[in-house]
């Protein structure tokens, strides 16, 4: 089993988490009741093809798993895309990997916690949003400061009772169906003729593909898996597969009660409410209430508190590797943890939640955005994965190394291009400021480098 000492770095992290805690992480972060939130928006783009949208994300998804998986094994450290574009093509590369995909891990607890206040101060007006958002922001601080065991035991409790309101839709709306409800044929969540183009198809999967962004988030507790590389990778493909099982049977149940399917398709779902109007129409207003509450309190404290523990791991990463400021790489002496790296993703997120909620579309403004940085670093993550192993190791795992990478580059190129062209120039702007920083550095005698592995 490689160790971190071969690469130069200290065991400081505390090792804990076995195979289940992994896969469980995974599925809290992608929170599989994940679609309840953005339901509305995927069958406004998708032509009320959700199942099929969900479907071809899962496709994208799954490529990039397994290429995590090559990687984790051969390098098997935190900071997840940036350790292994870094490693495995050049230290330069993977400075702009993680840069590409802080815009997702800085901006996704912002949204989670601005879309769990939202829906929170919708129930209690009385508390405002902001309130609402502190309150999380500091609840999941603590948490995560007491060290990782505590956060694996509080995803347990959490998934658990997400798992318990998903049974409690599809029995609900299982029965709904067995009356009769249904408003539309079976087989249009997956296929309708008249709307369907692969354009409509791929800039759908680019907004359903927020559902399974996390399974990555596995890979930066790496130096906190008691596991071996492979059961890491291993943990990452497990909990994509039963997310994505989950993602689309609910998905399929709901857009077949849907009402209203044309207004919807015309107009989208502004408010966010689309998968509660769903279920009021299915089983009655307790229904709605129950899956809205279940919402706020998935995204606003089970899916940011894994989410604001892994991207402070990814900041530890690169601090580590001076590509960041030190201070981010300290780790607490009693509760091994980044404290510091912690505190400032709780700040951030803190004033960037405060300051969107205070715009007309901050929600959609954020959601618009997280996506682009991860699919940037996965598409790097592919190169990574052939230049490794196929060049520099020279493989002869055809599959694994050369076909499986392709395929997923290519499929995530085109969801690349079929995304909102307001996140794509702004993440260009972000890729462009990174690169910036990057001539900088080079400049001032400061260039990327690794840790060299000890021979």
């Amino acid at each position: 089993m490689s160790t971190i000492e071969q690469f130069g770095y200290r065991q400081e992290l505390q090792r804990s988490l076995g195979f289940a805690d992994l896969m469980i992480y995974g599925l809290i972060f992608m929170v599989p009741i994940a679609p309840f939130g953005i339901f509305g928006n995927v069958f406004a783009v998708s032509h009320g093809m959700v199942a099929l949208a969900y479907a071809v994300g899962l496709v994208a998804m799954a490529f990039t798993a397994l290429s995590y998986a090559q990687m984790a094994r051969a390098f098997p450290m935190a900071g997840s895309v940036y350790t292994y574009a870094g490693r495995g093509i050049a230290a330069p590369v993977g400075f702009i990997a993680g840069w590409a995909i802080l815009l997702d891990y800085v901006l996704v607890p912002s949204l989670l916690y601005l879309v769990a206040s939202v829906a929170m101060n919708s129930f209690i007006p009385v508390i405002p949003v902001w309130a609402w958002l502190a309150a999380f922001v500091v609840l999941n601080t603590v948490v995560n400061y007491l060290g990782i065991q505590m956060t694996a035991r509080i995803t347990r409790i959490m998934l658990v009772a997400e798992l318990a309101v998903l049974a409690i839709f599809l029995v609900v709306g299982g029965v709904a169906l067995a009356q009769g409800k249904a408003q539309t044929s079976a087989f249009t969540p997956i296929f309708e003729s008249s709307g369907f183009t692969w354009s409509v198809v791929f800039a759908a999967a680019s907004v359903a593909v927020l559902s399974f962004l996390g399974f990555d988030g596995i890979s930066t507790l790496a130096e906190e898996s008691r596991e071996d590389a492979r059961r890491l990778g291993r943990s990452m493909v497990a909990a994509l597969g039963l997310a994505a099982v989950l993602f689309v049977v609910q998905t399929w149940i709901a857009a077949l009660l849907t009402p209203n399917r044309e207004a919807l398709i015309a107009n989208g779902d502004p408010a966010g409410s689309a998968f509660y109007d769903t279920a009021e129409f299915a089983g009655g207003h307790w229904l709605s209430v129950l899956t809205a509450v279940a919402t706020a309190v998935a995204w606003g404290f089970a899916n940011s508190l894994v989410a604001q523990a892994a991207t402070s791991r990814l900041l530890f990463a690169m601090a580590r590797d001076r590509q960041l400021p030190s201070f981010l790489a300290k780790v607490d002496a009693k509760h091994k943890v980044p404290v510091n790296a912690t505190l400032v993703v709780a700040v951030i997120s803190l004033v960037l939640g405060i300051y969107m909620s205070t715009r007309t579309n901050g929600i959609g403004e954020l959601a618009s955005l997280v996506n682009f940085g991860a699919m940037f670093a996965f598409l790097l993550l592919h190169v990574a994965v052939v230049v490794h192993y196929m060049i520099r190791q020279r493989s002869t795992n055809w599959l694994a190394h050369l076909v499986v990478p392709v395929l997923g580059f290519a499929v995530l190129v085109a969801v690349v291009y079929n995304q909102n062209v307001a996140a794509q120039w702004v993440g260009g702007i972000w890729l462009a400021v990174g690169l910036i920083i990057l001539a900088v550095t080079y400049v001032i005698g400061r260039r990327p480098v690794l840790p060299s592995e000890v021979k």
